[in-house]
Formats: structure tokens, C-alpha cells, sequence
């Protein structure tokens, strides 16, 4: 056998190992699910309609070939056909959030099954909402969103979001290990040593955050910021008030960590009010609707998507040279309405 024999033979037995890893992960939380809603209808007289939206309605597994994934300028990535004109879905989660993780695991193959069939434009938009959680749960946010934005680099988020989620640890438990993240980036077929250099940096930048930096902020705001105002008042507000008040954020200045807390101020201001305010992930949103129970209903998402018109994507591509890597597809203009 050659070289080259061997070595595609053992690119198709990691993948089927990466297969069977995500079908047991996925009957296990399938179990979970179902036992839970049983547990609810049984409890609540009016739980129907939650089990109706859970129960036996995840997608089947799609493993055909991903559409394009395109890194924007923002961080965010946009998975779709090039040139596409298709309802743009946008997909604002957090790797620390179980809901997140749970409608990955009914509608994350959905997705990836319309945008290569041309069907849906599909704009993944990480976001922390639990940065200012502390540790672990705020590191944890925070490390595996600004390793999923390394990845993206690399031309491997989707893949690489797959196993974040498939690995999220609970709120109180140390999670999303550096060792964990680099082998996790290896698994998907991230070789460049560069990837591993900067989850490493992004790694320390958390742990400056958490251990020194918010403790800091918090304690100076919660002294000088009047008790009413101080609860209007979101992260981003807490970070630009501290600049101005001797507590310097310059160490996240270029970094991941500062694109994903930039990524979760523009969400909140992007949909500030009305039915379509954010309110925490998952947010699902097409052409600028926000979902609701369609969230967490493989059938009824997929008919929610198919059912809207053409939308317009909302952010520009990167460009190569803020890229450390070529991605594995060739970038794409964002789609016409």
C-alpha cells in the first residue's frame, strides 16, 4: 500500500471516529430530552405544547459536504452556496449555554443540510452572555468562543462548533481546557501551529479577565455607580465606563476575546427593543425575525426557514490578509437580496 493509500485511509477512519463520536453523543442527549419533557408533562397539566415542540422532532444527521464557510469582519462566519439568494438565518449562541447546545443538537444539521442545498444563508454570530459569570462558567464562554473564532480562521468552524457543543460543561465545572481545544482543532484538521499559538494567547487573555480585570471593574463600578443606573447597564457599558475610570481593558486590544464581547454589544444594540429584542441565547433570527418556539422543532424550523423569502447579509468578508490562515473554501461575497 502507498503513502498516499495509507494516509486517506487514515483520514477515513478519523472521520468515521468523529461520526460515531457525535451519533452517541447525540442519542445520549436525545434520552436526556425526552425523559425531561416526560418529566414535564407528567408535573404541568399544560405541558403539551413543550413536549409537542421537543419530542422526536431533531433532524436527521446530515453528513454530505458543508456549503462554503466564510469568515466575516466581524468574527462571525456565513456558511452558504456563493452567490446564493436564500433567508438569511442568523444564529446568535454561546458555547456555555445548554439551550444553545440543545437546538445545535435539533437543528444544527438542518442547517448545514439547507445551506448546501442552496436553501438558507447561514450567519453564525458567537456571543458570551455569560462573560461577566466569573469562573468557570464566564472562562468557559469565553476560551471556547475565541478558539471557535481561531478555528473560523482556519475554515473549520462549523466542524469545530460541533465538538464545542458536543463537549460543554455544566456552569460549575472547569471546561474547554486549552490541551482539549488545540486536539479538538487537530480532530477537524486544523495542522497549522498557529492555531495552537493563539487559542494558548486567547487562554491567557480569559484568565487576565476573570481573575483580574471584571473583579476590578465590578468592585470600582458597584463603588461609584449609583445602585439604579448600575442595572441599566451591560458589560460593554461597564468596559467604556472603566476606561474612563482608570480600569484598562488595552490587554484584550486585538484579541478574539474583544471580538466576541464587540460581537455581544452589537447584538444587543442591533435588536434592542420590540418582539425582536435579544434576550439571551439562543437567538434565532430570520431575515431579522426572531424565532420562537420554531427553535427547538426540527419541523417547524425547517418550514420557517423554507417559507421566507431572500434576505441580505448584514456584514462584509474578511478580507485574506486579516486571515492566519486560507480557508478550506474560497471566500464568497455576501449574497444579493
Amino acid at each position: 500500500m502507498s503513502k498516499e493509500s495509507r494516509r486517506t485511509n487514515r483520514e477515513r477512519l478519523r472521520q468515521e471516529r468523529i461520526k460515531q463520536k457525535k451519533r452517541a453523543k447525540r442519542n445520549r442527549l436525545l434520552a436526556t430530552i425526552g425523559a425531561a419533557v416526560a418529566v414535564i408533562a407528567l408535573v404541568v397539566g399544560g405541558g403539551y405544547l413543550i413536549v409537542q415542540a421537543s419530542n422526536g422532532t431533531s433532524a436527521e444527521e446530515y453528513t454530505g459536504t458543508l456549503a462554503p464557510q466564510t469568515l466575516q469582519e466581524d468574527g462571525s462566519v456565513v456558511m452558504a452556496l456563493d452567490g446564493v439568494a436564500a433567508p438569511v438565518v442568523e444564529v446568535y449562541a454561546d458555547y456555555q449555554c445548554s439551550h444553545c447546545a440543545r437546538f445545535e443538537m435539533i437543528n444544527g444539521d438542518t442547517l448545514k443540510e439547507l445551506a448546501a442545498q442552496g436553501e438558507a444563508i447561514v450567519h453564525y454570530r458567537p456571543v458570551s452572555i455569560f462573560a461577566d459569570a466569573g469562573d468557570p462558567a464566564g472562562a468557559n464562554s469565553l476560551r471556547a468562543a475565541a478558539a471557535a473564532r481561531a478555528a473560523a480562521e482556519h475554515g473549520k468552524f462549523v466542524e469545530y462548533s460541533d465538538i464545542l457543543f458536543d463537549n460543554q460543561p455544566s456552569t460549575r465545572q472547569q471546561g474547554y481546557a486549552v490541551d482539549d481545544l488545540i486536539a479538538w482543532g487537530e480532530e477537524v484538521g486544523i495542522t497549522d501551529p498557529a492555531f495552537a499559538e493563539r487559542v494558548r494567547s486567547e487562554s491567557e487573555i480569559v484568565e487576565e479577565f476573570v481573575t483580574n480585570y471584571y473583579p476590578e471593574l465590578s468592585t470600582k463600578a458597584r463603588a461609584e455607580i449609583p445602585e439604579d443606573q448600575l442595572r441599566t447597564m451591560r458589560l460593554n457599558d461597564l468596559i467604556e465606563w472603566g476606561e474612563d475610570n482608570g480600569v484598562d481593558s488595552s490587554f484584550m486590544d486585538g484579541s478574539h476575546v474583544r471580538s466576541v464581547l464587540d460581537a455581544t454589544a452589537a447584538v444587543n444594540a442591533k435588536y434592542s427593543e420590540g418582539a425582536n429584542a435579544f434576550g439571551g441565547t439562543p437567538s434565532i433570527y430570520i431575515n431579522g425575525t426572531l424565532l420562537g418556539n420554531e427553535t427547538y422543532s426540527a419541523t417547524d424550523f425547517r418550514e420557517a426557514v423554507l417559507a421566507a423569502p431572500p434576505g441580505q447579509v448584514d456584514t462584509r468578508p474578511a478580507a485574506e490578509e486579516d486571515t492566519d490562515a486560507t480557508p478550506s473554501e474560497p471566500p464568497s461575497p455576501s449574497p444579493p437580496a
